[in-house]
């Protein structure tokens, strides 16, 4: 079999990419070869199935690793004239209250996907279904792949196979493996957009209880972010959206990263103090446990007076003094959880980590071997959770697949 260009992934940014490719060199045969029976699973499934496409609001802090996103994403069509414009899709911000998000008007990624389909069957982009690539062999000023069905032939290559993150969906790393057997560097790799583990004795008692704060984390005593939004506790982790966008900084601090929640971001421990001491007055006769009940879900309120007071919450409210307020308000506004992992691939919607600005040049050609492309989730780069890792994906195929259809004209961007 043979191709001109061959995609490797048939995910977001392997799309992109194929588009691309294909727009840039019409008379180019484009193949994408996909692992899976079907392409487009994983993106069928992002944003709980309705599809955050991007973000309104794009910039560095957003994006974490050695290579510049943003200076890929400014040179690449926005969602606007991609989706819009360029497929059709109509698109709405807003969705699920997650500000700046941009989601398809149907709220179903198959709308996106379905359109995504249409475009490349109108390109004439042709796809290749269970077909895992175990081997990439220059040859002849092109690349020789080799599958269980045989081999393709093709002059231009482009990487599109995602990382570890939901190997469910197809991404298990094994294309990194290859990569970095043929000598391309890859960054330390580890979970991104997940939840971070903790000690289960430090939240026993916790398992289900959500909350509106702020959760920030730390290393050595620095502020390293902070976030806002629902905290969530598990039997073994904290998660949500505001700690998802912590859990890139795993890679560099691993057992050096500490979070610090603050339960009641909207009051100072002054106000909370002053709260309290009236509720105390108000009701005398009741128990501890009713000090925190008018303001913490049940299981909160026994775990902060069972870890910070040391207290039964069957004792007298009137036993509370106020030196122990002080302590509970203190705790409120800044609680600690020691980072001792992340979660599972299986739980993570991206990968920290990949192959480095050190393997690539600006037009995201591997240093190593000419005509072979990279894009997507294999690439050092992890956006938040909001959008980014989709736009990330949508930018950088549509710049790898350009910039090798460019390549097989002689020319570049």
């Amino acid at each position: 079999m043979k191709a001109d260009i061959v995609v490797i992934g048939g995910g977001a940014s392997g799309f992109a990419a194929a588009m691309a490719a294909k727009e840039t060199a019409p008379a180019a045969s484009v193949l994408i070869a996909e692992r899976l029976p079907r392409t487009g699973k994983k993106l069928i499934a992002t944003g709980n199935g309705k599809c955050n496409l991007s973000n309104m609001s794009l910039g560095s802090r957003n994006f974490h690793g050695s290579i510049d996103a943003m200076e890929i994403i400014g040179k690449t069509p926005d969602w606007h004239e991609l989706f819009t414009d360029k497929l059709g899709v109509a698109c709405a911000t807003g969705s699920e209250g997650r500000e700046g998000g941009v989601y398809p008007r149907s709220n179903s990624s198959t709308t996106v996907l379905n359109a995504i389909r249409l475009r490349l069957a109108a390109l004439g982009v042709t796809e290749l279904c269970e077909c895992e690539i175990t081997d990439i062999k220059p040859s002849n000023g092109g690349f020789t792949l080799t599958y269980s069905g045989g081999q393709i032939d093709c002059r231009r290559v482009i990487i599109a196979a995602g990382g570890y993150a939901a190997p469910s969906f197809g991404t298990d790393g094994g294309m990194l493996r290859i990569l970095k057997s043929m000598g391309l560097k890859s960054e330390k790799i580890c979970p991104a957009v997940a939840p971070l583990r903790v000690s289960p004795d430090r939240v026993k008692g916790l398992k289900g209880v959500r909350i509106k704060g702020e959760i920030a984390a730390f290393s050595g005593g620095r502020e390293l972010r902070r976030e806002k939004g629902e905290i969530q506790f598990n039997e073994n982790n904290i998660s949500g959206i505001c700690v998802f966008n912590l859990a890139y900084l795993f890679q560099q601090y691993e057992g050096r990263l500490t979070l610090r929640a603050d339960l009641a971001p909207d009051m100072t421990e002054d106000e909370l103090a002053a709260y309290f001491r009236r509720l105390r007055s108000d009701r005398r006769g009741s128990t501890v446990e009713e000090l925190l009940s008018g303001f913490f879900v049940k299981n909160l309120a026994v775990w902060l007076i069972k870890n910070v007071l040391g207290r039964s919450p069957a004792e007298p409210i009137e036993s509370v003094s106020d030196h122990d307020i002080a302590r509970l308000c203190s705790s409120i506004k800044a609680v600690d959880f020691e980072v001792t992992g992340c979660s599972p691939w299986q739980n993570a919607q991206s990968t920290m980590g990949g192959i480095s600005a050190d393997s690539v040049n600006d037009r995201l050609e591997a240093s190593k071997y000419s005509g072979m492309y990279l894009c997507g989730e294999i690439l050092d780069v992890a956006g938040d959770c909001g959008g980014y890792n989709l736009q990330w994906a949508w930018s950088s195929g549509t710049w790898a697949g350009k910039n090798a259809a460019l390549s097989l004209k002689g020319g570049r961007k």
